[in-house]
């Protein structure tokens, strides 16, 4: 049967989940090699129009013509099912029943263990079913797949999301441009090889009708890349201009708050030299006597222990006894030396208590004090004591 979209959507709409047909089918798409990006497109179309329980026939079909090409080591069908099989296989687990996930998981876990796609391909498949695990809940707290990936990812401050989905953008965009240029270089080499001469030149001009077909594709990809790693740089710059603009504005706060804080420390300074200096003023001034002041508290008075003389008390005795309570006048006199020394000698005792109170003896105007005995005293001094008593 010779190679036509119809031919191939026909082989498409008539196969099963049987091995045979899967095989069949196979072998005629991989014999059409020349038309793999034909045919994985025709294949894309199909697949999104088939139901859902049909999807998986087709992943099945996809699975067996890349193992089949990677064991051939043909990268032709290879090149051309990685810029789509994401999206197939998304489109594919998206509406598929719990049993249709997981005969899907098993086939990109085979992808994976057999490195039949790249590793980026591989891992924008599963980002791609976990993108579907994340709308069902349910699926992830009974250990669906893609668990691991919603419980590790953080989440994404609302500055970067644009940035996030733009990145994915390149993502989706660099598999298909690096299948198209290796596409457009392999066929291109293909036109330097000296057997191309020999052909009839009909089939020459297919052959280069063919290659510009492969070129422009291959443009277009390379230019839906360059398109979105444009949008991505804008994007930084943008982001870039925000956080700059808020860079000079936190810098003016700064500037403004450090002279602030100077301002307000140097008047705390001169506030501490003002009360230093006044404390300083007030401990040099006078005091109400011309005495400076002083921080140290006045001493107590101590009241003197030496008695009042003894012709002072008899005088004041006398007029209290006559019935004179009139004030005594004071009249200055200076004692003799010896009462001087009687005077001394009498500050030295100390009154005796009698019947347990503290009692004074009053001294009469013709007794003298016991003082306990002569004992101890001196002649002269015994003599002079003597004519005084006798002189009063």
């Amino acid at each position: 049967m010779a190679y036509t979209d119809d031919a191939v959507l026909s082989k498409l709409s008539a196969l099963t989940e049987t091995h045979e047909s899967i095989a069949t089918t196979a072998q005629w798409i991989m014999f059409h090699r020349r038309h793999a990006a034909q045919t994985v497109q025709l294949w894309l179309t199909k697949l999104k129009d088939l139901p859902s329980a049909k999807r998986l026939n087709m992943i099945y079909l996809a699975n067996e013509v890349t193992q089949q090409t990677k064991a051939r080591h043909k990268e032709d069908f290879l090149n051309a099912f990685a810029p789509f099989i994401a999206d197939a296989t998304y489109v594919a687990y998206k509406g598929g029943t719990p049993e249709i996930q997981n005969k899907l998981r098993r086939v990109v876990d085979v992808w994976r263990d057999r490195s039949i796609f790249d590793k980026e391909v591989l891992q924008s498949i599963y980002s791609k079913l976990a993108e579907v695990d994340k709308a069902r809940p349910a699926a992830a707290a009974a250990g669906g797949f893609g668990a691991g990936f919603r419980s590790s990812s953080p989440a994404v401050p609302p500055e970067l999301a644009p940035l996030l989905t733009q990145q994915e953008a390149i993502s989706k965009s660099l598999i298909p441009s690096k299948s198209a240029l290796t596409t457009a270089q392999s066929e291109y080499e293909k036109l330097a090889d000296p057997a191309m001469s020999l052909l009839a030149l009909p089939l020459q001009a297919a052959r280069l009708n063919g290659l510009l077909k492969t070129l422009a594709n291959a443009e277009g990809a390379v230019a839906e890349s360059m398109r979105t790693r444009r949008e991505m740089i804008q994007s930084l710059e943008k982001l870039l201009a925000t956080n700059q603009q808020a860079l000079e504005e936190e810098e003016g706060h700064m500037k403004q708050l450090s002279g602030r804080r100077t301002e307000i420390e140097q008047k705390k300074n001169d506030i501490e030299k003002d009360i230093i200096r006044s404390q300083a003023t007030n401990s040099q001034e006078p005091g109400p006597r011309g005495e400076r002041a002083s921080t140290e508290p006045e001493r107590p008075q101590v009241e003197a222990l030496t008695p009042p003389h003894h012709s002072d008390a008899d005088h004041s005795y006398q007029g209290f006894r006559n019935g004179d309570q009139q004030s005594v006048p004071f009249h200055a006199h200076h004692p003799a030396p010896g009462i001087e020394i009687l005077s001394n000698l009498a500050s030295q005792y100390q009154s005796v208590p009698i019947n347990g109170s503290n009692k004074k003896r009053k001294l009469n105007s013709d007794e003298f004090p016991d003082l306990g005995g002569d004992d101890g005293l001196d002649a002269d001094v015994k003599e002079m004591l003597r004519n005084d008593s006798q002189g009063n």
